[in-house]
Order: structure tokens, then sequence, then C-alpha cells
């Protein structure tokens, strides 16, 4: 049963050396707030000190949760972390923190209201690049055109890491999402699409973090055959709601997250 406001879900890989900062920045702002609140950090299946330096936060503050999964990657992660949020609506936010926390609020009632999905944007009116190189300025265009182009047209930017979706909207996309890398974002926006969801571009200020995850040409292919994945699923049907998906709400758990993650391998 929701009894929070807001879950804050933060997928994390072997980021020993900055969750640290990004829970004391996340949880220093939310206690801010007089809303209630959760932070939920995944943890996909780090070889280093994340998950010591998460359980150590949340050993002070039982609003912070430390959620074990598996390497699968971002969507798989993502995906568990949304079958444990207990909020009203569910922010994910990137491990690196690039867009400043206080945006957050963009994403919330008062200021948006009336929709299903809000997605994070670097190119639209309003929002702000910080220090990205133009190589991989140039890089996110080229996947975020065959993204748009492929799956999603009519978006600005589809893989900006900071979303938001209402409890509703979560519970009914959480059975339907297969992708397990990086483009789940994708994924992600393209079903919400096709359910006719109310879907918000929200502007934010970027800051171009060093560190990335993502590595070319190497990342850059397989999430191309993702993207192609993603349109084989659509064909085959596997995009559309089952009648327990799509009415009961409560009829997703854990168990049939983790069921799924083990018996679906798309790359």
């Amino acid at each position: 049963m929701t009894n929070r406001l807001l879950s804050v879900i933060i997928p994390a890989y072997n980021e020993q050396g900055r969750i640290s900062v990004t829970l004391e920045q996340v949880v220093g702002y939310l206690n801010t707030r007089s809303y209630s609140w959760e932070v939920v950090v995944v943890d996909d299946g780090s070889t280093d000190g994340t998950k010591a330096l998460v359980a150590q936060v949340a050993g002070r503050d039982d609003r912070v949760r430390l959620v074990e999964g598996p390497h699968r990657g971002k969507g798989s992660a993502l995906r568990l972390g949304m079958s444990q949020a207990q909020g009203e609506h569910l922010f994910f936010c990137d491990a690196d923190l690039s867009m400043p926390i206080n945006h957050l609020s963009r994403f919330l009632p008062p200021v948006l209201s009336d929709c299903d999905v809000a997605i994070g944007s670097r190119d639209i009116p309003g929002a702000r690049r910080f220090g990205e190189p133009p190589s991989r300025r140039l890089q996110g265009r080229v996947f975020n055109r065959l993204g748009r182009w492929l799956l999603v047209p009519g978006f600005a930017d589809t893989q900006c890491g900071f979303k938001c979706l209402n409890a509703a909207a979560a519970h009914r996309l959480l059975p339907l999402l297969r992708i397990n890398g990086f483009s789940f974002d994708v994924e992600m926006l393209f079903v919400a699409n096709r359910l006719k969801m109310r879907i918000a571009e929200v502007p934010i200020d970027w800051y171009y973090q060093g560190r990335s995850r993502v590595r070319f040409p190497w990342d850059g292919l397989r999430m191309l055959g993702e993207l192609l994945a993603i349109r084989r699923n659509h064909l085959l049907g596997r995009y559309r709601p089952s009648p327990v998906s799509d009415g009961d709400v409560d009829g997703v758990n854990s168990a049939q997250v983790a069921s799924q993650a083990s018996s679906e391998r798309n790359r």
C-alpha cells in the first residue's frame, strides 16, 4: 500500500566513489520538504564498496533502503526499484546526480500536474547543458535521433536519466518492460506512449560527469541492438497489457519481477 508521496529510485553499479555524496545531497534536500519520502538505492551487483556505503546511510535513516539485485544493467535495476517503491510518485535519479536535486520539484505537483510520466529533457527551451565535450554531445545526439526515428518521434530527449511516474502508471508499465540495459528509458517511453499515457517533458540543468558508464562504440552498438529488440517485441505483441497488468495495480510484486528478469535476456 502506498504510504509516501515520493520514492526516489537510484540504480547503482560500482558507485563507491560518489554514492555517499549523492545520498547526502538527495537526503539533505528531501529533509527540507514537507511531504513524506523514501530513497530506494538498487545495487546492480556491485563488486566494490557501494552496498556497504548505502547500508551505512540506511542504518542511520530508515527512509533510505538498499535493494540488492544481480548485475544485469540499469533497466533491470530500475524495474526492481519500481517493484519495491511505496510512493505515490516514483522519481528515477542517476547515481552521478548530474541534475541539481532541487529541480526535483519541477516533476511533482503543484509545479507539474495532470501527467502520468514526466521526463527530464536537456534539449527543450529552458534546459541547459554544462561542461559536455563536443564528442560526447555528438554521440548522444546520434543515439537520440535513432531512438526517435525507430520508436518515439516527437520527444526531444529520450535518454535523460531523470524521470518521474505516478504509481498507477508505474504499475501498468512494470509487467511490460523487458530491456535490461541503457535503452530501458526509450522502452519505457515507447510503451507509455502506446498506452496513451500523459507524458510531459521537463527542462533541466544538466552537468556533464566525466565518469560516465557509457563506453563508445561498444555500448552504442549494444544500445542499437536494444532499440531493435524493442521494435521486435512490439511486432510480437509483447507490449500489449494483460487484463491483470492493466486493471490490477496491486497485481505486481517483486517475485514476478525477479521471474521476468531471469527469463528475459534482451540486451
